[in-house]
């Protein structure tokens, strides 16, 4: 009832209408057009099933779609996920919260988008907080039948609830007060091309500046610009690497809600701070929410472009609205980034919807746009993401920021999630779940409750999508905190010199990756392929990758597999294909499990046989005109060539095909060779300094 015909809208992807679709949907608010050219270049494939195998229906209550699934399907997505990881046989609500204790859905980046072991993905153009039972419903069947097989009584709650082999499985999604929504499948033929096919239908991935790729630190609340200032000097007197320093909400005037000024008693002289940082090298970000306070230079032409409730006494923006957009964008751009700032940290643009006290506006909320509460908490991150963007691009400057919520079709923008949460290991499940969805997910550094522990989260942190140590609420840096008295056992701590220096060398191998992430980058950007994945997206008929969680792929080469707090080993599973340690250089064979030892200052990681690594000389930052010295690593004896990404690193000018492919290759008869391609003139930011062969 009400299913149009699949409608091919683009090279593996098609549309499928059902019933009376909303006019406001993710898709109507898209930040960027669909890759088409690349699209087309993925294998072919064709409609992973039919119209007629789908059924819908709509009631008072809104929309139901039923989606056909297959005995030992896997389904994995729904945006960034700290606790869960396979989804299949359980239940995902698609709404956005800051509540990331459970495993239902609830998250700062969920999407109505999943991805499936055999090769396809799909997503439902909805705004509304849709329910995703990923094969775990039953229908009523005829009286004297059954459905679930055996009849039997339980023995225990776990047996009585326990998941259970159905007759028939089947994807159903249950969307609140839609009469309708647009489906959109995307082929494969591989789980990997399906993601592909999702991203670069949501624009392509971002592409950061360079010095996005460095190193992240957020400075105390309550600091004054001497006290930032002293801590940036601090860090480059002692050689520590960080390119970027991000003020929390304490520069501003007033921060709950927000006057977007900056507080002259703590910062008298703003200009003459941001130069004296940029002069040393630093990006800075500023720390920001979306709700404005009366103060604000920003409240009376906001008033007619906002919604019908405050937050803390201010406006909420309208970011679905021209008008609000554009006087947002404009300030931005002319009061910060015109002046230097780089980029922004949005928080609380997520919501509390299950709380008794809930912050944020109220689903009941109507905006003149038309959206209500439910479907502007679904878009609020992503419209504000949006916004924030286009005061950075109107000064063609690029630039790689932070974001408390995101939702489906984000991966053209520059920004990478964070969370309030604490706990490592789901941490490191978000470093995963986020690569499904085409989100970026960074799991920041706070404290610690030991000095193993801080290096273990550290380790975690160079090794994902943006390397943040947020010293928020400390006044120092989190290594300065470290006890030197006795511990429990009687036994000195090390003091923080030690630990200082471990810390340098551990945010120094971020340095040295960053000629291979940022080519990750670009294959993110121009192929939809994420640059931190799950193994099951490269491995989708390995049963052993369905539920591995704690380990991943960093772009084609890399598998890093985290350590947690107490833990002197840990079990690493390898995929099919030869691998090498990263740091001994010790050779394995792939397709099996191996207990891996650890110290303190390392982290198991791998590297595929037949690969060039590009290592640089670790840098304190990258500046606009810094130059990589880069050693090629040769992993076997036949290695595929590598290609770098090249271009000014800091500007636009690269989506005007100013852009170079720097390759690189070797052969045992000729050594390492190195060839560039494209439309760059200017000056590489690469060296190629020493090729090394290994095994």
């Amino acid at each position: 009832m009400g299913i149009a015909a699949a409608e091919r809208v683009e090279s593996g992807i098609w549309r499928i209408r059902l019933g009376e679709p909303e006019e406001l949907t993710p898709v109507r608010f898209r930040t960027a057009e669909p890759m088409s050219e690349a699209l087309s270049a993925l294998p072919g494939c064709e409609l992973p099933f039919t119209e007629e195998s789908i059924n819908f229906r709509t009631s008072r209550r809104g929309c139901v779609l039923e989606l056909p699934l297959v005995p030992g399907e896997q389904i994995y997505g729904f945006g960034l996920n700290l606790r869960a990881f396979n989804c299949t046989d359980t239940r995902k609500t698609i709404r956005v919260s800051d509540d990331q204790t459970g495993d239902a859905g609830d998250s700062h980046a969920p999407a109505p988008f999943y991805v499936s072991n055999k090769g396809y993905a799909v997503f439902v153009d909805t705004a509304r907080y849709a329910n995703f039972y990923c094969g775990n419903l039953s229908k009523a069947v005829s009286a004297g039948s059954t459905n679930n097989g055996s009849a039997a009584a339980a023995a225990s709650t776990e047996e009585l609830y326990k998941p259970r082999e159905l007759a028939s499985k089947m994807m159903v999604v249950d969307v609140p007060v839609a009469q309708g929504v647009d489906l959109y499948v995307f082929g494969g033929p591989a789980m990997q091309q399906a993601i592909q096919r999702y991203i670069l239908f949501s624009g392509g991935g971002v592409l950061p500046p360079l010095w996005g790729l460095g190193v992240f630190y957020r400075a105390y609340t309550k600091s004054t610009a001497d006290d930032v200032t002293s801590i940036a000097e601090d860090l480059r007197q002692n050689g520590i690497p960080c390119d970027v320093m991000g003020l929390e909400p304490g520069w501003q005037s007033a921060a709950y809600s927000c006057s977007f000024s900056w507080g002259k008693e703590r910062w008298p002289d703003t200009q003459g701070f941001i130069d004296h940082m940029r002069g040393m090298g630093y990006q800075l970000n500023l720390w920001e929410h979306a709700f404005t306070h009366p103060s604000s230079p920003l409240f009376e032409p906001l008033k007619d472009h906002s919604g019908d409730h405050l937050v803390w006494g201010g406006l909420v923006p309208d970011f679905a609205d021209a008008g609000a957009r554009d006087t947002f964008c404009q300030y931005h751009q002319e009061q910060f980034v015109n002046n230097g700032i780089s980029g922004f940290k949005l928080d609380e643009c997520d919501n509390q919807p299950l709380s008794a006290r809930p912050w944020s506006f109220p689903e009941l909320s109507q905006f003149g746009s038309g959206l209500d509460g439910e479907q502007m908490h679904s878009l609020f991150g992503l419209l504000y993401q949006q916004v924030m963007n286009a005061s950075l691009r109107k000064s063609n400057v690029r630039t790689y920021s932070k974001v408390r919520a995101s939702h489906v079709l984000a991966s053209p923008l520059p920004f990478a999630l964070y969370s309030d949460a604490y706990n490592h290991r789901d941490f490191v499940r978000g470093i995963l779940t986020s690569g499904f969805s085409g989100v970026l997910w960074s799991p920041e550094v706070r404290e610690s409750e030991s000095v193993e522990e801080l290096y273990r989260r550290l380790q975690s942190s160079v090794l994902s999508a943006q390397t943040v140590i947020n010293a928020w609420y400390l006044k120092s840096p989190p290594w300065r905190q470290i006890e030197t008295e006795k511990n429990c056992n009687g036994e000195y701590m090390p003091g923080w010199e030690e630990v200082e220096q471990r810390c340098r060398r551990i945010l120094q191998l971020r340095m040295r990756l960053i000629p291979y992430l940022y080519s990750s980058f670009a294959e993110y950007r121009y192929k939809g392929i994420p640059p931190f994945r799950a193994l099951v997206v490269d491995y989708p008929d390995d049963p052993q990758t369905y539920n591995l969680d704690n380990e991943y792929l960093i772009g084609n080469s890399l598998l890093a597999a985290p350590v947690f707090a107490g833990e002197t080993a840990r079990t690493v599973y390898l995929p099919a294909c030869g691998w090498y340690d990263f740091w001994t250089h010790s050779k394995y064979e792939g397709g099996r499990e191996y207990e891996i030892s650890v110290d303190q200052e390392h982290v198991p990681l791998f590297v595929r046989a037949g690969t060039i690594l590009p290592l640089a000389e670790p840098l304190e930052y990258v500046g606009p005109d810094s130059v990589f010295d880069v050693a090629c690593l040769v992993f076997g004896m036949s290695p595929s060539p590598t290609t770098l990404y090249d271009d000014d690193g800091v500007s636009l000018d690269y989506e005007n095909g100013l852009q170079n492919a720097i390759t690189l290759s070797w052969t045992p008869e000729s050594g390492g060779s190195i060839a560039s391609q494209g439309g760059f003139s200017g000056k590489s930011r690469y060296r190629v300094v020493d090729w090394k062969t290994i095994g």
